[in-house]
């Protein structure tokens, strides 16, 4: 139990430190043409590589320092490392390839962006536990001071509160509409700093759903919770894709279409809307089925009298023995 708790203040007190950075990162030039892309164009923005750099950084300088210490541990960890490494590339093709400055474009090629970071970038970090081994990277006090700092008075309490299964469902699905009203998109494309709001506001939500449905209360319930905000979320967000789908006008002017993609600025949002509904409500289906699974079996071994192992967590990977610094 105490070995659990130190693996829940590890994770959270380098949360931003190895997920938040390369979001803040991110930015727009919202006087970027319309008609005038060129579609081999990257993401130059010096931050953007530099940030992500950091957070690679900082994982690979903390696996080195953990390596020697866990032995057993150690098919684990790797498993877990190649589960950041594919989260880590997701969040560099959202932010750095072609796809970011063709989300200036278009707005289904903007709708690719958003899914990339909140259904494939954002669960896989959370999946591979990534703060408790960057945090190794850091001197042994430096370790007990950000875990300290991170764990007691609001900090800890306001980061309990918000991954709660229920209001990390609600945040981020008022992330997600309010976002899409038409003022507050029209805003984002306009003017830069708005859009780097809009993008971290996307991000970090989604980190917080996900650790709340990955790393959430353990065993029967937890699973049983994951699976009905996994379902509520793929409804919710399947309505507004069907709404963008079948609209007969387009929501948002800055969006002109694109004659080189071949697409009208309505054929633009129909096409971002069945991506919203078909394509990401799959992928939380698939997730909620794979969740539906863990949850049957956690209760058919609860019925045994077998203890529950939640597979969600794997305290060796990241705890070494007490004596290791």
């Amino acid at each position: 139990m105490e070995r659990h708790r130190l693996v829940r203040r590890y994770q959270f007190s380098s949360l931003l430190a190895t997920f938040g950075v390369p979001a803040f990162a991110q930015a727009h030039d919202g006087s970027s043409s319309i008609s005038g892309f060129e579609w081999t164009a990257w993401n130059v923005e010096p931050w953007v590589p530099l940030c992500l750099a950091l957070s690679a950084g900082l994982f690979t300088a903390g696996l080195l320092r953990l390596w020697p210490k866990v032995g057993a541990g150690r098919r684990m960890l790797v498993q877990k490392s190649l589960v950041y490494a594919g989260g880590w590339l997701f969040v560099a093709v959202a932010l750095v390839s072609p796809l970011d400055p063709l989300s200036d474009v278009l707005f289904s090629a903007h709708m690719v962006q958003h899914e990339v970071l909140m259904l494939l970038a954002t669960p896989l970090l959370v999946l591979s536990r990534p703060i408790a081994v960057a945090l190794w990277a850091f001197p042994r006090g430096w370790r007990r001071l950000l875990v300290r700092f991170s764990t007691t008075g609001w900090i800890g309490h306001f980061w309990r509160y918000i991954t709660a299964p229920f209001a990390a469902w609600a945040i981020h699905g008022v992330v997600i509409w309010a976002w899409h009203a038409p003022i507050l998109f029209q805003a984002a494309l306009k003017d830069e700093q708005v859009h780097t709001v809009q993008h971290l506001s996307f991000f970090m939500s989604a980190l917080v759903f996900w650790w709340a449905i990955i790393r959430g209360r353990e065993g029967a319930r937890g699973y049983g919770a994951g699976v009905l905000y996994l379902f509520l979320t793929t409804v919710h967000t399947s309505l507004l894709g069907a709404l963008l789908t079948f609209s007969r006008q387009p929501w948002y002017s800055a969006y002109g279409g694109s004659a080189a993609a071949g697409l009208s600025a309505l054929e633009d949002q129909q096409l971002a809307g069945l991506i919203m509904w078909i394509p990401a409500g799959t992928i939380y289906l698939l997730i909620a089925l794979g969740m539906f699974a863990a949850w049957l079996e956690a209760i058919g071994k609860n019925a045994g009298g077998a203890p529950v192992r939640d597979c969600r967590e794997d305290n060796v990977v990241i705890v070494p023995s007490k004596h290791s610094t």
